[in-house]
């Protein structure tokens, strides 16, 4: 994969990029890689501005959140007496890969 030169853009130049890719009909990735930006920048700035990084749904099916995306699944809390039992996530992330976080 190519490394993106990094160059400093104003908030100004982002707006401009934000509405270019508004219009543009490609995907996050595409779009940067056309613009020479990175996508962790494009995420930011859209976040930043939107306050939200969550694509919107094209159809009526639930929206498809891309692998560059973050997923807030919300905070897990127990009640104070339940500290000796187990909890156990596991993710599945493809390609052979599994992150797996056990407390207890």
């Amino acid at each position: 994969m190519e490394r993106v030169k990094r160059r400093r853009l104003g908030a100004d130049v982002w707006r401009e990029l934000l509405a270019k890719f508004a219009d543009s009909g490609l995907s996050v990735r595409a779009f940067c890689a056309q613009e020479g930006i990175s996508t962790s920048s494009f995420n930011w700035w859209r976040c930043r501005f939107n306050g939200s990084r969550r694509a919107q749904p094209s159809t009526g099916r639930s929206p498809v959140v891309a692998a560059d995306e973050f997923v807030d699944l919300g905070t897990l809390s127990a009640p104070a007496a339940s500290h000796a039992e187990r909890f156990e996530l596991r993710l599945d992330l493809g390609g052979g890969l599994v992150l797996q976080l056990v407390r207890g």
